[in-house]
């Protein structure tokens, strides 16, 4: 999960996209991380705002997480992915671990980024979540 997410470092960051290279947003993050592992994406994503500011759209981040990756507890780990809420009860951002302090994102104007688990990000984390074991998440979805 590490490697893939860093094969996206430097990634400019492209609304609803999703490859390495070329561009990408958060949620494309995990969409490419995903292919990488697994071949196919579970499901057909639908359109959404940039600002992730539509409500009829509110929960989707937080039912694709609960529906397609494993819930995890304890200590943060490598290649965990993890749902932040900006500002709203719902989660609204989403990363990948490369260890416990530090974490890979799409944001605007930076693009895909290797940044610190500071703080204020550590406070706005609303879950964690492990990939699939690669034979469930072939044969499940």
């Amino acid at each position: 999960m590490v490697a893939a997410a860093r094969a996206f470092v430097g990634t400019p960051y492209r609304h609803q996209a999703s490859t390495p290279g070329a561009g990408c947003d958060c949620l494309g993050l995990l969409r490419g991380v995903w292919r990488t592992l697994y071949g196919a994406e579970p499901m057909v994503v639908p359109p959404y705002r940039a600002d992730r500011r539509d409500p009829g759209n509110a929960s989707a981040l937080k039912d694709a997480a609960e529906r397609f990756l494993l819930p995890v507890e304890g200590p943060p780990a490598a290649g965990q992915v993890v749902l932040f809420s900006l500002g709203s009860d719902a989660p609204r951002h989403c990363a990948i671990l490369v260890s416990p302090t530090r974490f890979i994102h799409a944001q605007e104007r930076l693009g895909v980024v290797e940044a610190n688990l500071t703080e204020g990000w550590g406070r706005r984390i609303w879950g964690r979540f492990a990939f699939p074991p690669v034979s469930s998440a072939t044969s499940d979805h």
